[in-house]
């Protein structure tokens, strides 16, 4: 009924009361069902909410506020908050991403803003946030970009070999990761 509806909504925040989506609402209520009658997951899921979704074909992407990032983590790492999503969207994968804004190189025209940009919202460093968020919590140990004779680069992204992800959980990384920032990465397991 509307009672539940309004309840599972509290678990969702967009920018400026836009209206959520279908595949937003339905993530914010699986979340807000965990919440419910999860024990592992119940009092620690009443403090977050996600503040969008979208579906990458591969995997449902789950954008969160950057404050509360460490928070989904937490639940990521010792409560296998992904698997029980995943089991809500019928083995659909799941990833959990902190939503940030770039913040563009200033041009000549806009050097009056005179604001300085915060390494943490350079272009890169969003990049490389997006990445690190997405693989949580296998933890990258090195990087390497090549560049092909055609001048595309592939990121090449070094991963713990002792937590290494299945094989179609690291495809999904792979074409997300592009449909989000239009770069290649080829992930490595150096022993």
């Amino acid at each position: 009924g509307s009672a539940t509806m309004s309840l599972f909504q509290s678990k969702i925040r967009k920018a400026k009361g836009a209206e959520p989506t279908e595949l937003e609402n339905r993530v914010s209520q699986a979340v807000y069902e965990l919440q419910q009658n999860s024990d592992k997951l119940k009092q620690s899921l009443r403090e977050l909410f996600i503040c969008g979704a979208k579906d990458f074909d591969s995997a449902y992407v789950v954008f969160v506020p950057v404050p509360q990032l460490s928070g989904w983590q937490k639940l990521i790492r010792e409560r296998n908050l992904i698997e029980e999503l995943e089991k809500k969207f019928s083995g659909k994968h799941v990833l959990i991403i902190a939503e940030r804004r770039i913040i563009r190189k200033e041009s000549r025209s806009s050097r009056q803003l005179k604001q300085l940009r915060p390494r943490s919202r350079t272009l890169t460093a969003v990049y490389e946030s997006i990445l690190d968020d997405m693989i949580f919590p296998v933890e990258i140990v090195g990087k390497r970009i090549r560049v092909k004779l055609d001048g595309s680069r592939i990121y090449k992204v070094h991963l713990q070999a002792d937590h290494k992800p299945s094989a179609d959980k690291l495809e999904v990384y792979t074409k997300v990761y592009k449909s989000i920032t239009g770069r290649d990465i080829v992930f490595e397991f150096p022993h």
